[in-house]
């Protein structure tokens, strides 16, 4: 038994994590209401180990294994009166009476220190549940007040107790150009700071990359939250399959990150899923595992915006699933380190993690993806993701230049200092991700600039 716990905090956190469940009881077959759909005769009769995601409770009933964490009811008050509503155990859904207001500081000092115990006394009956821990798995947002302050204070709170288990977070990174809060920057360099030595390895995925992807793919011309939510749900799902299906060649939660994460700080893989494609498309391309292993390197598919061309790779690892040979994918692979337009820093040769999966993935009825045979999701620890952060944190200095909304922050009990930590800390990983790329045979540091 290999069981993973989902904590979804804030608002982004819930949606994304309405798209995930919709999506899991789909893959295993389970009601709205936590019972088998093609009702097996007895319980255990079936192959897949679903307990990955579920706890069967005594009546049949199959339970998340979820947390929904909000300190504002509205969202999750949704939850409460929607189609799924009779999966969750009411306890898993925990809402506060205010909001954090889009700030970091209502989320982590005033307002989430009221519910914080509550949360971990929940996650904590839900461990005593399971046999075998794999990890935790966090959705949250950057840029939001409970995405930001309340999951820093989880994440805290999930170290001391839970040191030893994995740590992944399902982040919803400010995107360029939209926005859906002014102070975003300030929230998210915050959380980055305060979490970064408490997550093993965190996946960011940004709204507008993904609505570029809706738009150009699946010729949706207003994607809505659902259309995004419903991408990421493919994506969590792909990292999550071996744990649940059979394949050739399995990966456990620990397993990527020991292949992906080079270096403790180091843990933010760029995120690509293929193919991305609308039914109307599906039919006329051929989708062999070779197009869809060249399509993950492509800018186009990514979750966040950056260019790999203007970084180094230090390690890829390809989950693929449904139809796949591993004969194929060796060739792929073979043909992808053929290219020059993709470059692996020369401290890591190899640089390819592949996991196998026969499950193909599931397509949701009235969702926008094609039902397909086969698909992959990329994780690439590359240089180029620090791209991301340059950008953030130029809109975090031209703000804090002027101390902008600072005094809401300092307000709810933080210290003017806090910022000034955060930006450092984060200017140093911005350092390190150039110095990985410098790391290079000295000839080309001329010519190398990340």
């Amino acid at each position: 038994m290999r069981e993973c716990i989902s904590i979804h905090v804030g608002q982004a956190g819930v949606q994304t994590g309405n798209a995930c469940w919709e999506l899991f009881c789909l893959e295993h077959g389970v009601g709205p209401d936590g019972i088998f759909l093609n009702d097996p005769s007895e319980p255990n009769s079936r192959e897949d180990p679903f307990n990955t995601f579920f706890n069967t409770g005594s009546f049949g009933r199959h339970v998340p294994r979820a947390i929904y964490v909000d300190l504002e009811p509205s969202v999750i008050d949704e939850v409460r009166v929607g189609k799924y509503r009779e999966l969750f155990h009411p306890e898993q859904l925990i809402s506060g009476k205010e909001d954090a207001a889009n700030n970091y500081a209502r989320g982590h000092y005033t307002v989430g220190k009221e519910i914080i115990d509550g949360v971990m006394e929940r996650i904590r009956k839900m461990t005593d549940q399971c046999t075998g821990l794999q990890g935790f798995l966090v959705f949250h947002s950057f840029g939001g007040g409970t995405g930001s302050g309340f999951t820093s204070l989880l994440m805290e709170r999930l170290s001391l107790d839970y040191g030893k288990k994995a740590k992944l977070e399902f982040a919803v990174y400010p995107a360029p150009q939209v926005s859906t809060a002014v102070v975003e920057p300030y929230n998210a360099i915050l959380t980055t700071h305060t979490t970064l030595e408490h997550t093993d390895c965190a996946f960011m995925v940004d709204n507008e990359a993904i609505y570029d992807i809706c738009r150009r793919n699946m010729d949706i011309e207003r994607p809505g939250y659902t259309n995004l939510n419903r991408l990421i749900g493919q994506i969590v799902s792909s990292i999550t399959a071996s744990l649940r299906f059979d394949g050739a060649l399995n990966v456990d939660l620990t397993e990527f990150q020991t292949n992906l994460v080079p270096f403790p700080r180091i843990h933010f893989p760029l995120v690509t899923y293929s193919p991305i494609i609308s039914a109307e498309k599906a039919y006329h391309e051929q989708l062999t595992v070779s197009e869809i292993t060249s399509s993950c390197f492509e800018p186009t598919n990514q979750m966040v915006k950056c260019d790999p061309r203007q970084g180094k790779y230090m390690a890829c690892c390809m989950l693929y699933r449904g139809d796949v040979l591993p004969k194929d994918v060796n060739a792929a692979i073979a043909s992808i380190k053929t290219r020059r337009s993709i470059q692996f820093v020369d401290w890591c040769p190899t640089g390819f993690k592949v996991g196998i999966n026969y499950q193909p993935p599931t397509a949701v009825p009235g969702g926008d993806l094609a039902k397909v045979q086969r698909a992959v999701c990329m994780l690439s620890n590359t240089t180029a993701i620090a791209e991301a952060w340059s950008r953030l944190d130029h809109k975090f200095d031209l703000m804090y230049a002027k101390r902008a909304f600072v005094h809401w922050y300092v307000g709810e009990g933080m210290e003017e200092g806090e910022f000034a930590e955060a930006r450092e800390d984060l200017a140093c990983l911005e350092k390190d991700y150039e110095e990985l790329g410098r790391m290079s045979s000295d000839s080309e540091n001329d010519d190398e600039e990340v």
